[in-house]
């Protein structure tokens, strides 16, 4: 029954069938609440009618789910610091975290730049925030040196492809993003494009100085694991400065192991001269 404190989304199932679907969500949930329960919703409908909604019988979807299920996840990572001489400031995130039964993998880099304590501040506090649904607007607010950009890659080989699954949040790209916000880009010669003059992406934790013309508002994608996903990597400039997804991708074709992936993608990288910290998070995905 709707009330006061529900309220009801609804959804077109298909083009070939005009029901829709009705979920109830109270008003006080987030909006990654009701992300996590159109998400749930949506695998559960999978489930039951199978990857093509097409075999009535549900028998060779039991095979697939069940196959599915039966894939092993491993995950290793590796960093080094730089040749900038201002200190390590990568700091990265790759657990499995026990909860209500279901094992969650929680993979993050945070590639820092002026100072460390930012990255090292979200390293121990972002995913107990998130995973508690913590009210970040009521974070105490802390001073804290150095500040951690959001330009972390994450690219992923499906079917032998390489496939980037993250955003790249240049500064040209959301120029008009930043200028709605009062601030500026600008391009000079032999330099990449910079917010003010100064950060060369548009989205970041800190940056105190450029707070009010970035933001820190990530873009949130939802990407099915299925059979045909290998692994996923996570890495920071120090990669993807000097290596395109697809060199990366085709570094570690036939490596099982994501430590030893990991520290292959790194030495690959130091091979072709970068000078940036380099962070990397491998995770595979094995039947």
């Amino acid at each position: 029954m709707n009330g006061p404190d529900i309220v009801t989304v609804k959804r077109e199932r298909s083009v070939s069938n005009s029901e829709t679907d009705v979920i109830k969500i109270k008003r006080s949930h987030t909006p990654d609440d009701i992300m996590s329960a159109l998400l749930k919703e949506e695998i559960g409908k999978k489930y039951d009618e199978g990857e093509n909604g097409d075999d009535d019988t549900g028998v060779g979807d039991e095979s697939e789910n069940c196959k599915r299920e039966r894939r092993h996840v491993a995950h290793g990572c590796h960093l080094v610091e730089g040749k900038m001489k201002h200190g390590m400031e990568d700091c990265l995130v790759a657990t499995f975290k026990k909860i209500d039964g279901h094992y969650l993998g929680l993979y993050a880099i945070f590639d820092g730049h002026s100072g460390c304590d930012v990255a090292q501040y979200l390293q121990n506090h972002l995913f107990h925030n998130i995973l508690n649904q913590a009210d970040f607007g009521g974070v105490q607010k802390k001073q804290l040196g150095g500040r951690m950009r959001r330009q972390t890659k994450i690219s992923s080989r499906i079917n032998g492809e390489a496939k980037q699954v993250s955003v790249d949040h240049e500064a040209l790209k959301e120029k008009r993003m930043v200028e709605s916000k009062g601030g500026f880009v600008s391009h000079k010669p032999g330099n990449v494009p910079r917010v003010d003059g100064q950060l060369a992406m548009t989205r970041a934790f800190g940056d105190g100085r450029l707070k009010a013309h970035i933001t820190s508002r990530p873009d949130i994608a939802i990407e099915m694991i299925d059979e045909h996903t290998e692994f996923i990597i996570l890495a920071s400039d120090g990669v993807w400065h000097v290596m395109s997804n697809e060199e990366a991708v085709d570094c570690i074709r036939g490596i099982k192991d994501g430590g030893e992936a990991a520290k292959e993608l790194i030495s690959q990288a130091l091979s072709r001269g970068t000078k940036d910290d380099i962070s990397c998070v491998v995770v595979m995905f094995q039947d």
